[in-house]
């Protein structure tokens, strides 16, 4: 625990009422990529490492996973992470600027099966409005899950959104999908069968 407050001091962000500053933040000027509910965080800290040039936002509430990624932060001498705990909608709404992000990655969010549970699921319509508000012009979300009626939700609910178009099967966003790493959960589902579904929407309106 201790050892974890140290390297929160290095790595983690305590949002407060004021608008993300993220130049301040990262100490530098360079695309911003959120991504909410990072797990165990392997597949954030990979990502992070293969891609120096950008600056990697990752949002989790569990401690466990938390801890994990930190201290893999630390072991990879990572400069280019920072990390909230937190609730994605509360960051989204009242911190994160507009039109500031150049990508929001969301994989393997819990898919809440139970049909009666279905309104807890992250992806909604109010959020994805609200994603659709923090990218900037040319910026994209993608979103993967291996539950096939989650993946049919993301679908209508991405593509209902004003300002998202849907570029998955464009050749220019192909390589997002074949570079991103596995998750854990994911390696999980596709031990069970489970197929994964990857979707890619960019925001084309100011």
């Amino acid at each position: 625990e201790r050892a974890l407050q140290k390297l929160w001091t290095d790595f983690g962000v305590d949002h407060t009422k004021s608008v993300a500053d993220f130049c301040v933040i990262f100490g530098r000027e360079a695309p911003v990529i959120v991504e909410i509910g990072f797990g165990n965080g392997a597949a954030l800290a990979a990502t992070a490492l293969a891609q120096p040039q950008k600056n990697f936002l990752g949002i989790e509430v569990h401690r466990p996973g938390i801890g994990y990624l930190l201290r893999r932060l630390q072991m990879n001498a990572t400069q280019n992470v920072r990390v909230l705990q937190a609730d994605a909608n509360d960051i989204f709404s009242a911190w994160v600027p507009d039109r500031s992000l150049a990508a929001v990655n969301i994989f393997f969010p819990d898919p809440w099966p139970k049909k009666r549970h279905n309104k807890r699921r992250l992806v909604q319509t109010d959020f994805c409005a609200l994603i659709q508000r923090k990218l900037k012009p040319g910026g994209h979300v993608h979103v993967a899950t291996d539950w096939r009626d989650y993946a049919e939700h993301m679908l209508t609910v991405l593509s209902q959104t004003p300002g998202l178009v849907d570029v998955t099967h464009n050749e220019n966003f192909l390589a997002y999908i074949a570079s991103r790493p596995q998750t854990k959960y994911e390696q999980r589902g596709q031990r069970l069968g489970h197929e994964v579904t990857d979707l890619i929407f960019q925001c084309y309106e100011n």
